[in-house]
């Protein structure tokens, strides 16, 4: 396909912007590929807003970015009605989240209430302000960033938020190698400066087309399907996965397929994506918290115990 080469040309991009992450942009990748969301948590200064801004150059959509602080509203996210006194009307202005790509930089420093403006615009694709709903873009795709919860003057995302997002991703720190890489690469200008479009939307729709065609065999659908089924029955989670992160996953492992060049899913697609796409839409229990156990451990223990198919 003439889309995975163009894809293969936005991951040589993101690489050469983000250097010794390969991993963490194939991840961002197939999140976008399967129509998802991405939320970036990690301290301050290791990249996340870069990379956010490195996917938007590399491609042919509109993009707008929102700072989120404490005193922004929900209708600086999804737009209001505005009063013209010329025809005595009133006439809607819609918000940046009528975009393709928005970047929600450090979205924990906004209030629940304003985090909340997000929730129908990246679940439905649409906004209702008056009693009237308005379609976003066909391709719409929220990359979030945010420092630790613990940190000062931040905001826990609620589960209904934390939900949509389809990966939350870690880009940590960088080795001596690319650091070293970094240092070079800067010596004469930044190079997101030098990061041109290679691909559009109809492109990223071909590939959602592609998607769809990719076969998940029954047996690997009950593998997924027992993965999701297991955070619910674990009495030290308090609040298992959706169906939501069952679709999602699923979607996910197919993203993966496809970037592999097969139109099939396989066990280790699943297993490689759950990782990624599971543990943030995890409650765990006070006792297992208190313990030390993070879900993302506890994901790593179900995937070691629930058997794969051959």
């Amino acid at each position: 396909m003439e889309e995975l080469k163009k894809l293969e040309l936005l991951r040589a991009n993101l690489n050469r912007v983000i250097r010794g992450k390969s991993e963490i942009v194939e991840r961002l990748l197939i999140a976008f590929v399967a129509g998802g969301h991405v939320l970036l948590d990690d301290v301050p200064g290791v990249g996340k807003t870069t990379l956010a801004k490195a996917l938007a150059r590399s491609l042919s959509l509109e993009f707008r970015r929102v700072q989120f602080t404490p005193d922004l509203l929900p209708s600086d996210i999804v737009g209001t009605s505005v009063y013209d006194p010329r025809n005595g009307s009133f006439e809607f202005r819609p918000g940046p989240v009528f975009t393709n790509v928005l970047l929600a930089d450090e979205i924990n420093r906004a209030s629940p209430r304003t985090q909340s403006a997000l929730l129908e615009c990246m679940c439905e694709r649409q906004v209702t302000c008056d009693g009237t709903s308005r379609q976003l873009a066909e391709v719409f795709f929220v990359i979030a960033t945010e420092n630790p919860i613990e940190f000062q003057g931040t905001y826990p995302l609620p589960e209904a938020q934390l939900d949509r997002f389809a990966m939350r991703l870690s880009l940590g720190y960088p080795d001596v190698d690319a650091e070293l890489e970094m240092l070079s690469d800067r010596e004469r200008q930044d190079p997101l400066s030098e990061v041109k479009p290679v691909i559009c939307g109809t492109d990223i729709l071909a590939l959602r087309t592609e998607l769809r065609r990719i076969a998940l065999e029954r047996s690997v659908a009950t593998y997924l399907a027992q993965i999701i089924r297991a955070t619910r029955e674990d009495s030290r989670i308090m609040l298992g996965c959706s169906p939501r992160a069952l679709l999602m996953l699923a979607d996910c492992a197919r993203a993966a397929a496809l970037l592999d060049g097969r139109d099939f899913v396989m066990p280790d697609d699943v297993r490689k994506m759950a990782p990624a796409v599971l543990p943030h839409r995890l409650r765990l229990s006070n006792e297992s918290r208190y313990s030390g156990l993070n879900a993302s451990a506890l994901v790593a223990e179900l995937l070691d115990r629930i058997s794969m198919p051959v």
